[in-house]
C-alpha cells in the first residue's frame, strides 16, 4: 500500500500534441481511485505515467514521498493490469503466477506461499495446473490479477480490465474486484471509459476529457453536484437531460421557461442565480436527470408550477422503469417513469420536474451555476 502524489503532470508528444495539461491528484494510502472519460482523453497515458511506461513531459511523480519521475517500471514497486490480460498460453496459471516472482529471484517458500494466497482470495484454487486456453474470460481476468498482487505490490493499476469481457462477465468482476479491494486494501488506480464501473468501484473519480480533468470527487458528489455540463451529461445512465430555457421572473418566483412552458425553480436556486448575476430574460441551460421527470399524478400534484408537455416518441419498457423519448418543444428529453405509465408512442403527455434536483448551466461556460467551489481546496460547498 502506498501514497501517490501527482502534481502538475503533462505528456506533450513531440508533434506539440498536450495529451495531458497540468495533473494534480493526491491519492491516499489504500484507496480506490478511478480515471474515466471517452476515449482520447488522457487517462491510459497518466495511468503509463505513473506506471513509468510513458514519459512523463512536466511535473512531478511521488511514490511515498519519493519522486519516482526517472525510476524504471521494474523498480516504482508497481504491479499493472492490461485489458488484454497478457498470459503466457504455455504456462499453466500456477507458473503465470510464479513467472514476476521467479524474475525477483524469491525463494520457493515465498513465492509457494505468495500463489498459494493470491489463489484463494482470487478463487482460482482448482485452476492452478490448467493453462489459459481452457480458461474462461473471467478466469483469465482473475490470473491476470493474480499476477499481479503476487509482487505485494505498493500500488495496483488496471487498464480497463472488464473491457473484453461481456456483460454479465462484467458485472460479476466488478463484485470480484470490490471485493479484492475490501480484503487487501491496496492502492489501486483503475482506468475506465464506463462510467457505470467508475460509480460502483471508486472511492474517488477523476473526470477527463482532451486531456484535462473536469472534477475529481465522490460518485455521489459527482451525481449530486456535476460542476459543469460535460461532467453532468457524462456521469448517469441514461445520461441528463439539457434545455435550452430563459429566466423568467413573476413576483418574488423565478421559472425557467422553455416554449410555451414555464419550470418553477426552487428559492434557494432562484437566489443563487440572482447573486450571481443572473436576470429575467436571460438564456441558460436546465439540466435535469431522467429518474427527476414523471408523468405519475403524484408527482404532478407535487410539482403543479414545475411541468412540460410533449409528444412521446419512443416508449421503452424495462421491468422496473420505463422509458419515454418525449419531444419537449423541439428538445428530445428521456423520463424514466414509473412501469405502470399508460402513455405510449404518439402520446402527448404532461412531465413532472423534481425542481429540488434541477441543475442550471452557463450556456457560454458550461460551468454549473449552482455548484460553488473552495477556491483554495477546489472541493464542492454545499
Amino acid at each position: 500500500m502506498s501514497e501517490l502524489n501527482l502534481h502538475h503532470i503533462k505528456k506533450v508528444y513531440p508533434n506539440g500534441f498536450e495529451a495531458v495539461q497540468d495533473f494534480n491528484l493526491d491519492i491516499k494510502d489504500g484507496e480506490f481511485v478511478i480515471f474515466v472519460g471517452p476515449s482520447g482523453c488522457g487517462k491510459s497515458t497518466t495511468l503509463r505515467m505513473v506506471a513509468g511506461l510513458e514519459d512523463i513531459s512536466d511535473g512531478d511523480l511521488y511514490i511515498d514521498g519519493k519522486r519516482v519521475n526517472d525510476l524504471d517500471p521494474k523498480d516504482r514497486d508497481i504491479a499493472m493490469v492490461f485489458q488484454s490480460y497478457a498470459l503466457y498460453p504455455h504456462m499453466t496459471v500456477r507458473e503465470n503466477m510464479e513467472f514476476p516472482l521467479k524474475i525477483a529471484k524469491l525463494p520457493k517458500e515465498e513465492i509457494d506461499s505468495r500463489v498459494a494466497e493470491a489463489a484463494k482470495t482470487l478463487g482460482l484454487e482448482s485452476l492452478l495446473d490448467r493453462k489459459p486456453k481452457a480458461l474462461s474470460g473471467g478466469q483469465r481476468q482473475r490470473v491476470a490479477m493474480g499476477r499481479a498482487i503476487v509482487r505485494h505490490p505498493k500500488v495496483l493499476l488496471m487498464d480497463e480490465p472488464l473491457s473484453n469481457l461481456d456483460a454479465k462477465l462484467r458485472g460479476q468482476m466488478r463484485v470480484e474486484i470490490s471485493k479484492l479491494h475490501e480484503k487487501l486494501g491496496s492502492t489501486i488506480i483503475y482506468v475506465t471509459h464506463d462510467q457505470t464501473e467508475a460509480m460502483t468501484l471508486g472511492d474517488r473519480i477523476v473526470v477527463m476529457s482532451d486531456g484535462e480533468v473536469q472534477q475529481i470527487d465522490t460518485p455521489s458528489n459527482l451525481y449530486q453536484y456535476p460542476v459543469n455540463r460535460f461532467v453532468a451529461g457524462f456521469i448517469g445512465s441514461p445520461q441528463m437531460n439539457f434545455m435550452d430555457v430563459v429566466i423568467k421572473e413573476a413576483g418574488d418566483k423565478v421559472y425557467l421557461t422553455i416554449g410555451d412552458d414555464d419550470i418553477l425553480i426552487s428559492d434557494e436556486k432562484a437566489a443563487k442565480l440572482k447573486a450571481k448575476g443572473y436576470k429575467n430574460g436571460q438564456s441558460v441551460v436546465l439540466g435535469i436527470r431522467p429518474e427527476d421527470l414523471s408523468d405519475h399524478p403524484e408527482m404532478l400534484a407535487k410539482f403543479p408550477e414545475s411541468t412540460a408537455k410533449g409528444k412521446v416518441e419512443v416508449y421503452e419498457m424495462l421491468g422496473s422503469t420505463s422509458n419515454l423519448y418525449v419531444d419537449c418543444n423541439g428538445t428530445q428529453v428521456t423520463a424514466a417513469v414509473d412501469p405502470s405509465t399508460k402513455a405510449r408512442v404518439g402520446d402527448v403527455v404532461t412531465l413532472a420536474f423534481n425542481n429540488n434536483n434541477i441543475q442550471i448551466f452557463d450556456k457560454d461556460s458550461n460551468k454549473n451555476i449552482l455548484v460553488d467551489l473552495d477556491p483554495n481546496t477546489g472541493t464542492i460547498l454545499k
